[in-house]
């Protein structure tokens, strides 16, 4: 009975050492590690570019001056209203008419006035310089009769020299010299009044002419406004006015149709204010949107608005981005766009897998295949592109790291 009980004793010795001897064995080769892993995924240190992004969310919108609400400038029932929604039209192309009868007798009126005062100035530049012209003539008759009269007065004179005539000849042809003379004054005198008078008429009725013009030219501008067309080649986005409606302009126009060319279109992302100071104009950016998920888009950062949008108490900064893709018939306005702007590229760095760094604690780890099985080591990461992360410190080229060999113990893996 004694040797049995020592016998069991030596046996749970033994047994007690053995797995002392393992644990104390396995424990010193690789805490943390999996015994399991040669059906592990093993993956090489490689060099490549990584990618420094801002990933951030967006809306696609039209461009400055893409979309424009159509309307009216003048008041009035919608006669006929030519497009609907989704219709595609042409610049110029007529897409609404106002009633306009009203415009049309004040566009006869405003010709009719234009009528008149060529008529008056043409009447001024025949009849005056007729006028004229006579007062001329009649200022040359007096001129011939004073010329015979003062040489008659002076044959009169040296005639009563000699006692060949009577004083009182002599007197009556100076009389007639003096007459013809205030005649000549008088005509002279009225010919400066006609003259300048021809020029003040000409002068006013050339002014009623252009003001007469000028009104004309506003009656034909408002009958004009009575046909609405397109500013721009677009789509119709909206319809807000039907036939039928009456339409009142006053310092806002009626808004008829919403023309979008979506020929013109960009993407508004808006980035957040811890990420915005990273974003610079003209760095490249890769967008998706929720319809084409497995189409990438292209394009470029093109401004950064310099106020912030404030939304549910975190500040976000629009950046407008050019589309660089022909995206016709693709992209439409208002659709989200999933957004990725590279910031910076690192050049022929080391990375692994993201899925191959395990964090324990405060530090990251990964586990390194080695000639006697692995090895888990501590690494120092860099800027995460994707699927891949930078290595800065801890690993080398061509070294071989197993995915899944290491169990985190604290904080939670990368």
């Amino acid at each position: 009975m004694g040797k049995r009980i020592k016998l069991i004793i030596a046996t749970l010795v033994v047994i007690l050492v053995a797995g002392s001897v393992v644990y104390l064995v396995s424990s010193r080769r690789n805490p943390g590690e999996n015994e399991n892993y040669a059906d592990l995924k093993k993956v090489k240190v490689v060099r490549r570019d990584i990618r420094k992004t801002v990933v951030s969310s967006g809306t696609v919108k039209p461009q400055v001056g893409a979309k424009v609400k159509v309307g009216s400038r003048v008041s009035g029932k919608v006669e006929k209203l030519f497009v609907q929604v989704g219709d595609v039209v042409k610049k110029g192309q007529v897409v609404a008419i106002i009633e306009h009868e009203d415009l049309d007798a004040k566009l006869k009126q405003a010709e009719a006035r234009v009528t008149a005062a060529k008529t008056r100035l043409n009447n001024i530049l025949v009849t005056v310089p007729k006028e004229i012209s006579k007062e001329k003539a009649k200022i040359r008759e007096i001129k011939s009769k004073l010329a015979l009269a003062r040489l008659e007065y002076r044959r009169r004179k040296s005639l009563l020299a000699r006692n060949f005539v009577a004083r009182e000849d002599v007197d009556r042809a100076l009389k007639e010299v003096k007459v013809l003379e205030a005649q000549l004054a008088s005509a002279r005198q009225q010919l400066l009044f006609l003259e300048s008078k021809f020029e003040e008429d000409k002068k006013l009725a050339r002014a009623q002419v252009k003001e007469a013009e000028a009104a004309l030219e506003i009656a034909r501008i408002n009958r004009s406004y009575a046909t609405i067309t397109a500013p721009m080649a677009g789509v119709v986005g909206s319809v807000s006015t039907q036939e039928g409606e009456t339409v009142a302009a006053s310092l806002n126009a009626p808004t008829f149709i919403t023309l979008i060319d979506l020929s013109r279109l960009q993407v508004d992302d808006y980035v957040d204010e811890t990420d915005i100071g990273n974003v610079r104009v003209g760095q490249d950016v890769v967008f998706t949107v929720d319809t084409f998920p497995d189409r990438l888009f292209h394009g470029k950062v093109d401004a950064i608005h310099p106020m912030a949008t404030i939304q549910e108490s975190v500040v976000y900064y629009d950046v407008v981005v050019r589309i660089l893709d022909d995206y016709h018939g693709l992209l439409r306005p208002e659709m989200t766009a999933n957004v990725t702007i590279i910031v910076d590229v690192i050049k022929n760095a080391l990375a692994i897998p993201t899925e191959a760094i395990v964090r324990i604690g405060q530090k990251e780890f990964v586990a390194v295949k080695t000639g006697e099985g692995i090895e888990k080591r501590e690494v120092a990461t860099g800027t995460i592109d994707g699927d891949y992360v930078e290595i800065k410190k801890g690993l080398r080229e061509n070294e071989v790291v197993v995915i899944g060999a290491l169990k985190p113990k604290a904080g939670r893996k990368r």
